[in-house]
């Protein structure tokens, strides 16, 4: 950088040097590294799961209110605003940057633990017809219409804040209905550093799966084994590549490699919706919808805690820290992306739309896994406790035609995920360091490009946090890192959740020219 003043001191120093903090402990003593690392994430799920529970129901329910409200007619950046991409790309966009790698890792191992070591409090049995319906309807609730409003409250927040009130781009923005501009200046720096450790630590859980999974499959085709060299030249690849896609810029990297991922998304999920038990998926994946839908509040805010079932902690609650770590800076980029649209559309592009498709995914792979496993005398259970969550789907792959073929494919789009995911991610983050980075309420998505320095640096980071709790702590480091950035992001989030409701309760949204949103009409 030519130019130390560019960037926001505030906002990049204190994450930076906290995760450099973490860096060099591990350095100096893993064990205890961990040590700490797992205390703090016992605290956390101690004594904050029934607000995770609590906090990310209340934000399905504000979405389904804001679709139906006077505010749905909004168009972000104005009656006159034209869309900055199509409604395919920013559909493509918006799937692949926020669960993408998540569905091809957990799809079929999740259901697994949850078939065969389902919550003792429920008192199901192990394997049964039982445990696996609450499996399937449990993948609905981890993967579906919660994740995806996670990221919509803020996303849409912030895309109003910054299109129709002409905010600048950072977070504090998305707070401005609440406290008003005096959000916008240190306040607001706070805020940014706040979600940039958020985001590196939830990144860093993803990078993990992502690598895990990779690993897996060349472990299964080539047996090079998932140690921690492979692991970290996995890292390092995926690292590079998504450095050099977000260098790139939205329209010749992100919206490139977002529409090639979706349509081989789709491609995959045909071929095993015709190869595996096709009446079986329809079955169950209807029913275990409809297990969802009829049990979704009971069990959105299951906790554990009447019982002392720890399951909760461990699945649902990660899930949660998980998305919420990465949803505050994935609402920069997703309400940057969204001008020229009505909010109702954002809505539907950015929750609904995806939401459907996850439960298409989840009928077809946690089907297929479950039907596999219990008629094949829990082969896919068996591949899990011999060599890890990794292998389950290469296992199953390997079950249908063109296995090798297939598991090739698998590897090449898990690569693409993560890497599709991270790069727009990294492109918000260094536009959020940098005071000449805010996006351009005109659009122009190209004239406010960060540093590559800072993509560098950010994507270091993030791939030596992962490479670090995924070779020596696994899954359950993988775990840890998404409940350390999942509470600081659900206090933002919540936030955002709560100048929504501001924006919906005020009764200038009766009108046509919405008033609080400056020159906005409703559509």
């Amino acid at each position: 950088m030519t130019n130390a003043k560019r960037i926001k001191p505030l906002v990049f120093w204190p994450p930076f040097l906290l995760l450099m903090a973490a860096v060099a402990m591990s350095f100096a003593d893993l064990e205890a590294f961990l040590g700490v690392t797992s205390a703090i994430n016992s605290w956390i799920l101690n004594h904050f799961s029934w607000l995770f529970s609590l906090g990310t129901l209340l934000m399905v329910a504000t979405c389904i209110w804001v679709f139906f409200s006077p505010l749905g007619k909004v168009r972000i950046g104005g009656e006159d605003a034209t869309p900055l991409i199509s409604r395919w790309r920013w559909f493509s966009i918006a799937l692949c940057t926020t669960v993408a790698i998540g569905i091809l890792f957990w799809a079929t191992a999740e259901p697994m633990y949850h078939l065969h070591s389902p919550p003792a409090s429920l008192g199901l049995e192990p394997g049964s017809a039982d445990a696996a319906q609450f499996a399937i309807s449990t993948m609905f609730l981890h993967w579906s219409f919660t994740p995806y409003a996670i990221y919509t409250v803020p996303a849409l927040m912030f895309a109003l804040a910054h299109y129709n009130l002409g905010k600048p781009f950072s977070l504090g923005s998305a707070l401005s209905p609440l406290f008003g501009d005096r959000m916008l200046g240190k306040p607001g720096h706070l805020i940014d550093a706040l979600a940039l450790y958020a985001l590196v630590a939830g990144m860093s859980a993803s990078l993990g799966t992502g690598v895990l999974t990779l690993a897996g499959g060349l472990d299964n085709m080539l047996s090079i084994g998932t140690g921690p060299v492979v692991l970290g030249a996995i890292t390092l690849l995926i690292v590079v590549s998504f450095i050099l896609s977000a260098a790139s810029g939205l329209k010749k990297g992100i919206a490139m490699l977002s529409s090639l991922n979706t349509r081989i998304f789709f491609l995959i999920c045909g071929f095993v919706f015709v190869c595996g038990p096709t009446t079986w998926i329809l079955s169950i994946g209807v029913e275990g919808l409809g297990v969802y839908l009829g049990n979704f509040i009971e069990k959105s805010l299951f906790t554990g805690a009447a019982s002392g079932d720890q399951w909760p902690q461990w699945w649902t609650i990660f899930y949660w820290a998980n998305w919420l770590a990465w949803a505050p800076i994935t609402a920069l980029f997703l309400g940057k992306i969204s001008r020229g649209y009505t909010v109702r559309e954002f809505l539907v592009i950015n929750m609904m739309l995806p939401a459907l498709f996850a439960c298409v995914w989840m009928s077809i792979f946690s089907g297929t896994a479950l039907s596999m496993d219990m008629n094949g005398d829990g082969l896919l259970n068996k591949a899990l406790q011999a060599t890890g969550a990794e292998s389950v789907v290469y296992t199953m792959l390997d079950n249908l035609p063109l296995a090798g073929i297939t598991a090739g494919v698998f590897i090449f789009v898990s690569f693409l995920s993560y890497v599709t995911a991270a790069d727009s991610n990294t492109e918000a983050m260094s536009n959020l360091c940098c005071e000449d980075s805010e996006a351009s309420l005109s659009g122009d998505t190209q004239a406010h490009g960060a540093s590559l320095k800072l993509k560098l640096i950010w994507g270091g980071t993030i791939g030596f946090v992962a490479w670090v709790m995924t070779s020596f702590a696994g899954v359950d480091g993988i775990k840890m890192m998404s409940n350390l950035g999942g509470l600081p992001a659900l206090l933002i989030v919540l936030g955002c959740n709560a100048a929504l409701i501001h924006c919906l309760l005020s009764r200038r949204f009766q009108s046509r020219e919405l008033a609080w949103l400056g020159d906005v009409r409703a559509a």
